[in-house]
This record gives C-alpha cells, sequence and structure tokens, in this order.
C-alpha cells in the first residue's frame, strides 16, 4: 500500500497508519488518551498562538516519514515551526517530521511498537518525542542525538531547543 492509497481508505471508527507499506488499524484509543491528548495539545496551542512559533496539530494528522515503501505515522499531537510549515493548501500527507511529536500510550500499547514508532518519527525529521505513559504517570522523551530523558509525574515537560520557554508540568495534564 502507499501514501496515496491510504489516503482513498476509510475506515469506520478506526485508525489507521501506514508502516513500511502495510496497513496498521487500531480501535480508537479511549477516554483517558482522549483526554491527556487534548490537554497537552491546548496548552502547546496556546503558547505557540501566543508566540507565533508555527502550528499544532491533532491525530488525524498524517505525516509521510518515508517512502517505498511508505511510512506515514500520525501522532496524537505535533508541532511544527514556522519555517517548515507546509503549504496551508496541501493535499494529502506532508513529507516531514514534526519538530515536535507527543505519543500518549493507551493501556493496549505494546514496548516493541512505540520505540519503532518513535524511531521511524527521529528518523523522518523529528527533533524531540514525548512518550506520555498516563496508566504510569510517566513520561519519555527522545532525541536524535540518541538521548533519553525519564520523566517523574512531579516533573516538566520542556520544549527545548525546539519549542524554547514552553514548559508543563506532567501532572497538570495527567
Amino acid at each position: 500500500m502507499t501514501a496515496d492509497d491510504l489516503l482513498r481508505t476509510s475506515i469506520p471508527d478506526k485508525r489507521t497508519e501506514l508502516v513500511r507499506g502495510v496497513l496498521v488499524v487500531r480501535e480508537p484509543a479511549g477516554y483517558g488518551h482522549g483526554r491527556v491528548s487534548m490537554e497537552l495539545a491546548y496548552l502547546l496551542s496556546s503558547y505557540v498562538k501566543g508566540t507565533g512559533a508555527g502550528q499544532v496539530v491533532s491525530g488525524d494528522t498524517g505525516f509521510k516519514l518515508a517512502g517505498d515503501p511508505d511510512t506515514v505515522r500520525a501522532p496524537d499531537v505535533a508541532f511544527i515551526g514556522r519555517e517548515r510549515l507546509p503549504d496551508p493548501q496541501t493535499r494529502g500527507f506532508p513529507a516531514l517530521g514534526p519538530d515536535l511529536v507527543v505519543e500518549v500510550l493507551s493501556p493496549d500499547d505494546r514496548p516493541g511498537e512505540t520505540f519503532a514508532k518513535v524511531g521511524d518519527w527521529l528518523e523522518g525529521g523529528a527533533r524531540l518525542v514525548w512518550v506520555i505513559d498516563p496508566e504510569r504517570r510517566v513520561a519519555r522523551v527522545y532525541r536524535p542525538d540518541g538521548s533519553e530523558t525519564h520523566l517523574a509525574e512531579t516533573s516538566t515537560l520542556e520544549g527545548e531547543d525546539v519549542l524554547p520557554g514552553f514548559s508543563c508540568s506532567l501532572s497538570s495534564i495527567l
């Protein structure tokens, strides 16, 4: 399957991605996942709008991270800096990795699949990936240089050099 095929595929009430040409279909994530994603999207959007830093997009947005075979991933929340924003008239999936990607784990997410997704994001150009685990009340931060930070519930998510000045306590979104 290609990214263009995925764009024309409709599977009602499911979330889809394309991983190395293979369609991945998942159930909707559920209330807890949606609540955490929306809380963080709200905080990020407010900050980004106030600073004019770029744009925040929701989990309905797919990004083409690789081709031949195609990989299209959809983050729970993402930020794209203003200098990298796709044309607003873009149809389909922008061929770029967002600057910041947020993945909120669901109870049925498998660690291996999550690590593969983080790898795809970083290889696709993401500069910062936050993986938030609402059940364990922790987060992990991944960077292209291979460094990783583990955050406890009492810690703060920082925008680092990707979104300078942004921060929020992990507990405030959990």
